[in-house]
């Protein structure tokens, strides 16, 4: 499995009630069991006009089926390769 960063354009999304973010969540968690795959949304970042999402899955098909059975949007699909941190610095080689 990979993790990967989906960035959405979603116009007003900083504006979002808390309703609306509830039914957009049930969405997708609906989308997740429908794809009958690995799949694990991690969480979702909600910025001005946009939603940064991180969610494991085997491919970027999968996560493209699961944006096209929530309706989300996707502007762009980046695998995470590495993570650091500020401890990354005080590891030793």
């Amino acid at each position: 499995m990979k993790k990967f960063i989906i960035e959405r354009n979603f116009p007003g999304a900083g504006d979002l009630s808390a309703e609306q973010l509830k039914n957009i969540s049930q969405i997708s968690c609906e989308a997740v069991s429908q794809l009958n795959k690995p799949y694990h949304w991690i969480q979702s970042y909600v910025t001005g006009d946009k939603i940064f999402c991180v969610h494991i899955a085997e491919s970027e098909e999968v996560l493209r089926e699961h944006a096209r059975l929530g309706k989300f949007p996707i502007d762009t699909i980046s695998e995470v390769k590495t993570i650091i941190d500020p401890t990354t610095g005080n590891t030793l080689n």
